[in-house]
């Protein structure tokens, strides 16, 4: 660009050419041009006379003036870009009207330059910049395609312009460009197209435009940057219910060319490819689907990459794809066990809100917290519908991982290990080793945690391991400690006034009475707090009035109320 400037505005002998056809202010705004341009670095360009007298140059009715004028705004704006006024876009603008394709190529590199200032992007769009950039998408001038096409998607990275640029009638060109046959048009297209998914609205409208079918038709391209920008932006799109609906319905290779991808030479293809099968399997039919793709072994592998985003883009899509109970198994049998257990570890204690450790950096840290909670969750859901994948679970070192981790792990991630638990908890032929291996040691003191769902998880997963356990020596030996013991805990959920904590505790002690060890009935016999508390739950008054149609959550709790109340009279009169 610097040459073709120089070319256009410098020397003597052009300063000859044009004198015959220049008006005065003409020749003398070229005369300060080349001044500033043999001199740039005393004075600001954006805010002295070379951009007076630029702006000369534009509104001649020399086309050569013109393309010059255009030229000098795009490599000034290559080195220099700042935030600027309407003095100096109005005139890169005007230059985008002409009919010129060296004129308009140019300044719509210039356009694009400026388009990379944030308060830049939105004064030229409030000025009127969409309308010319969409003439020029549709072009017959590569170039001018190329230009426009890279300045809106600067444009369509800040917010305040995605809606307007949905609106503006630029997805449709948008779309149609992203098929172009030139690569640098199709990698701004599609990046364009990739920034304009970032909000509900816009999403519909990109697929109102047709962008779905060519997104797809591009993630066979050769290019990793077409790739990377399609993934993503089907990704985003995947995150609406009925979005992934339209896919599921009008897509049929989608989900094997996704798969396909997962084994692409680049790695942040991959990740998106992972992240994009992960948003499709919110869908039970599509879980099925990337199972039956061969999705597994490709899934594995970036389980276990060493770069934190692969892993973490791996073990999420795993982690909504277990949630089908035809796929446990198969993932089982896939190898995926050890490499999610190895998942789990210490990534220093929690903090009083419930974050990790702030000595580490905290995107790493957030990652690696992200992938402990998508990891024990898995091994929940794998865990949900069979007693020999539980059995595999344990074997795999889940609960010794649990037993030597929750206590310094942030909040998210003990919530989920405490909900693991309680699935293996329900386990008959498991209760007897997790109670063996003093799990009870590490629940006890989580019902006491500042978060509800750790409280509520551990209180579930000593209730399921009351049940018919036959030896409840463990529960005698913790009845006082450690932090307060079996009966603090009970004591806590008994008066929280929560009905689930409620329910929780009363069906725990009847679990005990029923379980019949005469120690552990003494003990609770003995508490008068535990003895006054169930009776307390046992005598309360329903309401009255009953719940107004329709209104489900009075219902439940109604129900759950006269649930909690008679259980709690069974325990008494079992105590008698």
């Amino acid at each position: 660009m610097g040459g073709c400037c120089s070319s256009c505005c410098g020397g003597h002998s052009q300063d000859r050419l044009y004198a015959p056809l220049l008006a005065e202010s003409e020749r003398e705004a070229v005369s300060v041009l080349l001044r500033y341009l043999e001199n740039r670095g005393e004075e600001d360009f954006f805010s002295s006379g070379p951009l007076r007298a630029l702006t000369t140059l534009v509104y001649s009715s020399n086309v050569d003036l013109q393309r010059s004028a255009a030229l000098a705004f795009a490599e000034i704006t290559e080195k220099d870009v700042q935030a600027v006024n309407e003095e100096t876009l109005s005139p890169i603008l005007l230059l985008l009207q002409s009919s010129d394709f060296e004129v308009q190529r140019a300044a719509s590199a210039a356009l694009g330059n400026l388009a990379v200032n944030n308060d830049n992007k939105i004064l030229i769009v409030e000025m009127g910049g969409l309308e010319p950039l969409i003439r020029q998408m549709q072009s017959v001038n590569v170039e001018v395609q190329c230009n426009a096409v890279g300045c809106i998607t600067n444009l369509a990275t800040h917010e305040d312009n995605k809606v307007k640029i949905a609106r503006s009638g630029a997805l449709v060109p948008l779309t149609k460009l992203a098929k172009s046959k030139d690569m640098r048009v199709q990698r701004n297209a599609t990046g364009a197209l990739l920034n304009m998914t970032h909000s509900d609205e816009n999403r519909q409208e990109l697929v109102s435009a047709g962008a779905v079918p060519v997104l797809v038709s591009l993630l066979q391209s050769r290019d990793s940057d077409v790739q990377y920008y399609c993934t993503t932006a089907l990704s985003n799109i995947a995150v609406d219910s009925a979005n992934r609906h339209i896919l599921a319905e009008t897509e049929p290779k989608l989900v094997s060319c996704l798969v396909t991808l997962m084994d692409s030479a680049a790695p942040k293809v991959q990740c998106q490819a992972a992240l994009a099968l992960r948003n499709l399997a919110s869908d039970d039919k599509c879980q099925l689907e990337i199972v039956q793709a061969g999705g597994l072994p490709a899934l594995l592998r970036l389980l276990q990459s060493n770069v934190p985003q692969l892993v973490l883009s791996s073990v999420a899509c795993i982690r909504n794809i277990s949630i089908h109970p035809d796929n446990e198994s198969p993932i089982i049998e896939a190898g995926f066990l050890k490499p999610l257990v190895a998942l789990l570890k210490n990534s220093g204690p929690p903090s009083v809100n419930g974050t990790t450790n702030s000595n580490n950096a905290l995107g790493s840290n957030a990652t690696e917290e992200e992938i402990q909670c998508h990891a024990i969750s898995t091994l929940r859901n794998l865990a949900a519908s069979s007693e020999r994948n539980k059995k595999a679970i344990v074997d795999a070192g889940t609960v010794d991982k649990c037993i030597s981790l929750v206590p310094n792990l942030s909040t998210s991630v003990q919530s989920e290990m405490t909900a693991c638990i309680a699935v293996l908890a329900l386990s008959d032929e498991l209760k007897q080793y997790l109670l063996s291996v003093k799990i009870i040691d590490v629940l006890i003191p989580l019902t006491n945690s500042p978060n509800t769902e750790v409280q509520g998880n551990s209180g579930a997963a000593l209730g399921n391991l009351s049940s018919k356990v036959g030896d409840y020596s463990t529960f005698v030996n913790a009845w006082s400690s450690p932090a307060g013991g079996i009966s603090g805990y009970l004591i806590r959920f008994l008066t929280s006034n929560d009905l689930i904590f409620e329910h929780i505790a009363v069906w725990t002690l009847l679990q005990f009475v029923e379980g019949g060890d005469k120690t552990l009935i003494e003990l609770i016999q003995k508490n008068s707090s535990i003895m006054e508390a169930t009776q307390t739950l046992a005598t309360r008054e329903l309401p009255s009035d009953p719940p107004a149609d329709g209104d489900l959550i009075d219902l439940e709790d109604t129900e759950a109320e006269s649930e909690i109340i008679a259980l709690s009279s069974r325990v008494l009169k079992m105590l008698e």
